[in-house]
């Protein structure tokens, strides 16, 4: 169990001005400042994907899900009279359950691509996607270091300010605006719209191959991007990859004019790719930047394979983990965290920068289909659980959501999230930047 609790405070020390040294147990040691109850169960030391009994307790106004207590009645914590503070609960199981994807691991549900799916999820279950339950149960064990050691615990910030904004696009299609949106258009009898499109194709500037004009967005919000790059144009078993040749040099020179103005490139490993790591590095290889972080086309991340591979590449980071179907918070937390190896008991140098919204997730036929009008009421809630914490904010918008040929109203609804994060004081890093700040 030391390795369970050893992960939660990694990742409860890289949040908070802490006292040092910090005098937190694992279990009732009757010396330690703050000592949190640990649980009996046996549950970590076998092989099963769920906890068989859930609580539900009040803090602050929030009702929050418990998985290793049997009873809410007792308080969170109290305070003896020696001035050592007790937690009544066991956070570092419940956190660490949620923080690692135990249930991912150990579950065998897999969609077609081989994802773990959000309906299979706690999550969806007891519906707390959009509710960082990890953060909540970090934000307890605060109070009660505040209360052990008389003194205000503070969290720490994105470059002094509140929260942070990693604005992120995956560039899959910038050769096909002319026939993935220009023959839909011709069949419904909008003939204009299929002879301007193949009209731009013809003279080499295809309607997606717009990087400048998302470079644009970002500079009137004086933001840099993280800009994942696709590969691999070769389908793999009958799904496609990339519209384009990631070695042709308009592409090289886009890529590398990104770069130089300060945009971070990003590695978009293609299908397969999450399972097989001499793939993944080969396509690395292809492109000019130096590449720290990944993430994989269509969110393609296996639970028991991926891991372990980001690791043996030394990719910095990963920004694969939200779940297509659903925005919020698939690991139940708005901070980027270290992900976990199950097979050996430890946690792994690659870091997760968690996705929390992806453009498709709103219009997919398989997914949410919001009306444009729907979508900041949908997701405001979800913004201001990451501002409560001051945490980061995971956008990814496609380039070609950018266009007028790709998600309807898709660059007025990109400008109504930021214009409402700018707002609120964010601070635009990328992907890159945000683990520099939190390492």
């Amino acid at each position: 169990m030391n390795s369970i609790f050893d992960y939660v405070l990694f990742h409860f020390q890289r949040l908070y001005h802490l006292p040092s040294p910090l005098e937190i147990s694992y279990g009732l040691d009757g010396r330690s400042r703050v000592q949190v109850t640990r649980t009996t169960s046996t549950f970590f030391e076998r092989q099963q994907a769920k906890p068989v009994q859930t609580v539900w307790k009040e803090w602050h106004g929030s009702n929050l899900t418990l998985f290793f207590d049997e009873s809410p009645d007792q308080p969170w914590f109290t305070q003896t009279e020696q001035g050592h503070v007790v937690v009544h609960y066991d956070l570092v199981a419940s956190a660490f359950y949620l923080l690692s994807g135990w249930q991912e691991f150990y579950g065998p549900e897999r969609d077609s691509f081989g994802r773990y799916p959000y309906k299979a999820s706690q999550q969806a279950r007891h519906r707390f996607i959009t509710k960082p339950l990890v953060n909540y149960y970090l934000d307890i064990l605060r109070e009660a270091v505040a209360l052990a050691y008389g003194q205000e615990i503070l969290p720490r910030s994105w470059n002094g300010k509140p929260f942070a904004t990693c604005l992120t696009h995956d560039v899959d299609f910038c050769q096909s605006a002319w026939k993935v949106a220009g023959k839909p258009a011709l069949k419904k009898g909008n003939l204009g719209v299929f002879l301007k499109l193949a009209q731009q194709k013809l003279r080499g500037q295809d309607a997606w191959f717009n990087l400048p004009q998302v470079e644009r967005e970002l500079k009137q919000l004086h933001a840099k991007g993280t800009f994942f790059f696709l590969p691999e144009a070769a389908p793999y078993e009958g799904h496609p990859n990339a519209d384009y040749d990631v070695s042709a040099s308009e592409i090289q020179n886009e890529i590398k004019r990104l770069a130089a103005a300060g945009h971070e490139i990003g590695l978009h490993g293609s299908h397969g790719t999450g399972t097989n790591a001499r793939k993944l590095q080969a396509e690395r290889a292809k492109l000019p930047a130096n590449v720290k972080g990944n993430r994989f086309h269509y969110l393609r991340f296996d639970p028991v394979k991926t891991p372990a591979l980001l690791a043996e590449l030394n990719l910095l980071y990963d920004s694969t983990l939200g779940f297509p179907e659903h925005y919020g918070f698939r690991n139940s937390y708005c901070h980027p965290f270290r992900l976990f190896n199950f097979k050996e008991r430890q946690m792994l140098p690659a870091w997760e920068v968690p996705l929390n919204l992806m453009d498709v997730t709103l219009h997919h036929p398989n997914y949410l289909q919001l009306p444009s009008a729907e979508v900041m009421p949908a997701v405001t809630p979800m913004l201001e659980e990451i501002i409560r914490f001051g945490g980061v904010f995971t956008l990814l918008w496609h380039n070609e959501n950018f266009s007028d040929y790709g998600l309807e109203e898709g660059k007025s609804i990109f400008q109504e999230i930021t214009r409402f994060l700018q707002n609120r004081q964010t601070c635009f890093l990328t992907a890159g930047e945000v683990i520099g700040l939190t390492e």
